[in-house]
């Protein structure tokens, strides 16, 4: 197969214009090349597979995968031999290889998730091409002429407000464009949601960006400092991601902001799983990925019914086959077709919440943080394997830690300790308490665990 990008971009036109039933025979043929490559390259796909048919286009003949066990067997899960763990790991505890290649052939990103699994996933060449196809068109959809023409009067400035110091996907996606593109790196900044707010507010109104890429929870934060009129800046594009917004939310920062606000429903497993249309509704990509509805035993859930959880195959990613991935969120498939007209199916889905934290200040006032600024901290910290933080009184958070095998849990927790208590102080939160929690985080009811619990 060609895997040039303007191959593949002109090939997912086709696609679209010629309906579900091209795209679901692409969706069959490259599940079949997948599921054949992964079981020739991957020694443990090639012992998960042994015993089924030589052609695969039945997703439901596959068994069923979890991070934890593939976090287990990374090795033996990976297509290149030359990929290891422990050198994975090396380059994951170096900060200043966000962005680099792996190798000098793929792209990595980390995650912890929020089913208590940390993850390190790596991208080829492929995978970045076929997102590449697949995010140019999206962008498309979403700006119209004149959006294209204040984009361009705006100087195309991008702000991306991530977590920085880890190779989360966003960070190392965007470090890695602006490396390869020199002209763009200053058309493409980072802010980093560890700075205190008025910092960031100002920092913000200096660069006047005409795009705003971000996590959920803090754009909700900028959004009351527009509509307190400390922020003033004027995108042409709010992209919240990573977190679940309430679709009131999409209304209000629209109308905050006088911009489009459009998301994507994605993970670091494979970024193009879907994107929103006009009418609140993901459009999942299937050319290019499987998604499956499915109840607590697996089973397939008809339209109209929130899932249990959901599986995906990713059919791009050869380096890391994901094949029948047990993603671990709610989704409900659209049971009619979208007014928007499009022949994808129409998804909504129940991920991360975006609950911010807020704290009151010795003087009186009120001060908010994203959970991501906290939970970020945390897991770019060696030695985690999961964590909890709760604020269990307006000025207390507890913290709840399971470290890794062979760690030091007493320094674990000065090192999070520290990280913790810098980030309080630059808000002028020093009197809040941080306590070591002597307990386990704990699974929410749906069996997640979510990382950051505000106060009730």
């Amino acid at each position: 197969m060609n895997e040039h990008p303007l191959w593949l971009l002109r090939d997912t036109r086709k696609a679209r214009k010629q309906g579900a039933s091209a795209i679901m025979q692409r969706q069959r043929t490259r599940l079949a090349e997948m599921v054949s490559f992964a079981r020739t390259h991957s020694l443990y796909y090639r012992k998960q597979y042994q015993d089924l048919p030589e052609k695969i286009e039945d997703p439901q003949l596959l068994p069923i995968v979890r991070k934890q066990e593939l976090m287990i067997r990374f090795d033996d899960w990976v297509t290149d031999r030359d990929v290891k763990i422990e050198q994975v790991r090396a380059f994951v505890n170096t900060p200043d290889l966000i962005g680099e290649r792996y190798l000098g052939k793929y792209l990595l990103a980390t995650t912890s998730g929020t089913t208590g699994n940390r993850g390190i996933f790596l991208m080829d060449d492929r995978a970045i091409a076929v997102n590449l196809s697949l995010t140019l068109p999206m962008m498309g959809h979403w700006l119209g002429v004149s959006d294209v023409i204040r984009l361009l009067a705006g100087g195309g400035r991008m702000a991306v407000v991530v977590a920085t110091g880890g190779h989360f996907l966003v960070a190392a996606g965007a470090t890695r464009i602006r490396k390869a593109n020199p002209l763009l790196r200053s058309a493409v900044q980072f802010f980093s949601v560890h700075l205190p707010l008025p910092e960031l507010v100002a920092q913000l109104n200096q660069f006047r960006p005409a795009i705003v890429i971000g996590y959920g929870s803090v754009i909700q934060m900028l959004a009351d400092e527009q509509a307190a009129g400390r922020l003033h800046i004027h995108p042409v594009l709010l992209e919240p991601a990573g977190e679940t917004l309430a679709a009131s939310e999409y209304d209000r920062l629209a109308r905050l902001f006088h911009a489009n606000v459009r998301d994507v429903y994605g993970a670091t497993e494979c970024p193009f799983l879907s994107s929103k249309c006009t009418h609140g509704w993901y459009h999942a990509n299937l050319d290019w990925v499987v998604i499956e509805a499915v109840d607590a035993n697996y089973q397939p859930l008809p339209p109209g019914e929130w899932s249990h959880t959901v599986l995906i195959s990713n059919l791009a990613n050869r380096v890391q086959p994901i094949l029948r991935y047990d993603l671990g969120d709610s989704i409900l498939v659209r049971p009619d077709p979208c007014p928007c007209g499009s022949s994808l199916p129409a998804i909504r889905v129940q991920g991360r919440a975006a609950d911010v934290l807020t704290f009151p200040t010795e003087g009186g006032k009120q001060v908010s943080i994203a959970p991501l600024a906290f939970a970020t901290l945390v897991d770019r910290t060696p030695g985690i394997e999961l964590f909890q933080i709760v604020q269990t009184a307006p000025t207390t958070l507890r913290v709840r830690l399971k470290t890794a095998t062979g760690s030091d849990p007493e320094r674990v927790w000065e090192t999070i300790h520290a990280e913790i208590a810098h980030l309080l102080a630059s808000s002028q939160l020093e009197h809040v308490t941080l306590e070591h929690a002597e307990e386990a985080p704990e699974q929410s009811p749906g069996g997640k665990y979510r990382r950051v619990l505000p106060l009730n």
